[in-house]
């Protein structure tokens, strides 16, 4: 008898089935956000969860994005786990004095007696052809902000558990949706997942194994990497891919063992080069893998301009195209 064939699943909808689970596990965790109840989220992510679970733990707030923050942080204070989620990430602004001035210092301003288990919901990135404000990509911003976490997921499987572990979280968690990936289906084995088979929070994973060149990716550029690695064998050339996952704190642990067996490294995120994550991430493996490097670290990413509109946005997205000039760059440099 064969076995059964995994079940192709939708990331969005493994966001939701994620989301229902954490709150038939534990009634503190509150979903909150601008038309998320009736109407379920401008991506349907929270659709029929408040029908499920109730108007008092599936919340349509008004359009005010410091207030939703700021009401969470006063739910944490007492006990509930909130989810926030923001419409699109260029709306983050009006909450960043929140996140970064007292979400992300309150664990640390009352020496431990405090926590926050506040998870903050993004979809960002390009790809969708929407129109301003709504195709940002400010992980960077909040990176740079000590006490608080910051992860993606680029996968149905991740998407399912990482956001029940960010909930489960004592610290806050900017958790970044790709949300041109929400209609892309792969793997996940749900029943395997909450038997005890979720991958670790914080730790990236190698999707591709490779021997050449260290491929660096995160959220929506995780499909466009390993695209990429499949054009790259084709041509005799070998790249390991790894989905970075989490930002902040960043597993060096993985990125520098691949690339001291690789000896080479590509950074790619949709976020500008300039001052993004892959500048930290160049400048620590040049520290700690300096000996084992055979050609400068490359990165490829937007460039230093506010977000294009629509119809130019596929020159400012990286590509494979890209991705892969910069890996052969690795090899003449």
């Amino acid at each position: 008898m064969s076995a059964a064939a995994p079940t192709r699943v939708p990331l969005g909808k493994a966001v939701t089935a994620g989301l229902r689970k954490a709150l038939a596990d534990d009634d503190k965790v509150i979903l909150m956000g601008e038309d998320i109840g009736k109407l379920g989220g401008v991506f349907r992510i929270t659709d029929g969860l408040q029908a499920e679970f109730g108007d008092k733990r599936v919340i349509d707030t008004p359009l005010a994005e410091s207030g939703i923050i700021g009401t969470a942080v006063g739910l944490a204070f007492r006990g509930y786990r909130p989810v926030c989620e923001i419409q699109f990430d260029g709306f983050i602004y009006p909450a960043f004095d929140q996140i970064v001035s007292q979400v992300a210092k309150l664990h640390h301003r009352t020496a431990g007696a405090v926590t926050m288990p506040l998870t903050i919901r993004v979809p960002f990135g390009g790809g969708i052809g929407a129109v301003e404000h709504h195709s940002e990509s400010p992980e960077g911003y909040f990176a740079a902000t000590a006490g608080l976490r910051v992860v993606t997921c680029s996968n149905a499987a991740d998407a399912y558990t990482m956001i029940q572990q960010a909930i489960a979280s004592d610290d806050p968690v900017l958790f970044f949706e790709p949300k041109r990936r929400y209609w892309e289906k792969s793997d996940a084995d749900f029943t395997a997942l909450d038997a005890g088979d979720a991958y670790p929070l914080h730790q990236a994973r190698i999707v591709h194994p490779g021997t050449d060149v260290t491929l660096l990716v995160y959220g929506p550029l995780v499909t466009t990497g390993l695209q990429a690695a499949t054009i790259a064998a084709e041509e005799g050339r070998s790249i390991e891919v790894v989905d970075l996952r989490t930002i902040s704190p960043l597993d060096m642990d993985t990125i520098a063992d691949s690339v001291r067996r690789t000896g080479r490294l590509v950074i790619a995120h949709e976020a500008p080069v300039f001052m993004g994550v892959g500048a930290e991430i160049a400048a620590r493996v040049s520290t700690e893998c300096f000996y084992h490097l055979e050609a400068p670290i490359r990165r490829v990413g937007g460039f230093a301009i506010p977000y294009p509109p629509a119809k130019l946005e596929q020159h400012f997205l990286p590509d494979v195209d890209r991705i892969l000039e910069a890996v052969d760059a690795t090899f003449t440099d």
